[in-house]
């Protein structure tokens, strides 16, 4: 009784539910590997998180390989509602008993059990070249390196791991995003911002100069890293001039990596008037790109009312990216994307066709009326019915489900 009081309750602002259940179910989120295991990764010793990237915590438990990712991965998903892929960094390599062979020559093959589990999961990939947490990060450097053995590396490194996305995408039946971020950067002023950018633009253009038909191509500008405080090679004038002036090259939005009072909900609608796809990486900000567990905050809505607003659902591709080790990881991924799924159907619930015709006819009072009451309408009815469709446990339910599992399998590891 409750959901069908809270469908009439919609109705009466023009929203219709039962679509935007459907529209949200079908609209997939990509989930990152690299929340399970503190961004540790598979292919170094000493690897993981550095170069500007900071996981904090010790909460026990953490995946340790293949099998024990895969397993807390499968655990989150059934825990979470709508449509899922999986976000991959080419750290995460599978090698064979005895096998072990650098970035610059990675293979297919070392992520073709990560493409078996895939299949068998529903689910298709999206991947990222890893320039971090490597002895070949020199001077917090990659490809704008002066070193032109360190620039070659990471470029060979970036056109090996386009190809193998490129095969991920074939074999899955879908386009794998393939973003690059770098941690370049200086901690104090520097003496040249040119140079290091022109170098960045040449090693680029190399990069995706191979046409891949299931790839899409994106560039991540960040403001800072830790280290990096001063100024960074890889900004965000500097990646959307780049992607503007390259075919099927997209700038990749993450809510993390602009100063504090930018907000990519206010770039959305922006860049959307220029490229035909727009990649996002979702996060949480806490005073600076901290990478916080995502939550059903103002910013998240915004986002996703954005694309909803610009018809953009088709064309975004949404990632999340965070890493939490102070909590338990399985719970950070289903807080997380449960949190992005219910904004989603959160903005897919909203008046936008009348607040746009009160807008045109200035008619603002009426806009700022209908904005405000809406946020009162029975969402959380809504909420546990699309959970029940889905066959996932409605809110508070999954926490023992998280806890039984740490029980039996995290806290034994």
């Amino acid at each position: 009784m409750s959901f069908e009081n809270a469908k009439k309750a919609y109705a009466g602002i023009g929203a219709d539910v039962e679509k935007a259940m459907e529209t949200a179910a079908a609209t997939a989120i990509s989930m990152h590997c690299w929340q399970g295991d503190d961004v540790a990764g598979f292919d170094t010793v000493d690897g993981g998180a550095a170069d500007g990237i900071q996981t904090t915590g010790n909460y026990p438990g953490r995946a340790r390989n293949f099998e024990e990712l895969k397993a807390d991965f499968e655990k989150a998903a059934s825990l979470i509602p709508g449509k899922k892929r999986i976000n991959l960094h080419a750290s995460y390599a599978v090698f064979a008993e005895g096998e072990w062979v650098d970035r610059d020559k990675l293979e297919y093959k070392h992520f073709a059990p990560w493409v078996e589990w895939a299949k068998e999961q529903g689910l298709a990939i999206d991947f990222n070249p890893t320039l971090f947490g490597h002895p070949m990060v020199k001077d917090g450097l990659t490809l704008s390196s002066p070193d032109e053995k360190v620039r070659r590396f990471w470029i060979d490194h970036c056109i090996a791991v386009r190809r193998i996305a490129d095969r991920m995408g074939r074999e899955l039946g879908s386009p794998a995003l393939n973003n690059v971020w770098i941690p370049d950067g200086m901690k104090d002023i520097p003496s040249d911002r040119f140079g290091p950018r022109m170098r960045l633009k040449a090693a680029l253009d190399e990069i995706f100069a191979e046409k891949l038909d299931f790839v899409v191509d994106s560039v991540e500008s960040k403001v800072f890293g830790i280290g990096l405080e001063s100024y960074t090679t890889g900004s965000n004038e500097f990646y959307v001039a780049y992607a503007a002036s390259h075919e099927k090259v997209y700038p990749l939005l993450d809510s993390g990596h602009y100063h504090p009072t930018e907000l990519i909900s206010d770039k959305i609608p922006s860049l959307l008037c220029f490229f035909d796809r727009l990649p996002l990486h979702i996060s949480r900000p806490v005073r600076w790109d901290s990478d916080h567990v995502v939550i059903f905050d103002d910013e998240l809505r915004e986002i996703m009312k954005e694309l909803v607003r610009c018809g953009a659902l088709e064309r975004a591709m949404i990632g999340l990216d965070f890493f939490d080790a102070s909590i338990n990881r399985v719970a950070a991924w289903v807080i997380g994307t449960r949190a992005a799924e219910k904004a989603l159907l959160w903005a897919l619930l909203q008046p936008h066709e009348a607040l746009k015709e009160m807008q045109d006819r200035a008619d603002y009072t009426q806009r700022l009326m209908l904005m405000e009451d809406t946020k009162t309408l029975p969402f959380g009815d809504v909420w546990d019915e699309y959970c029940r469709r889905a066959g996932v446990p409605l809110d508070r339910e999954w926490y023992e489900e998280v806890m039984r599992y740490e029980r039996k399998v995290t806290s034994k590891r």
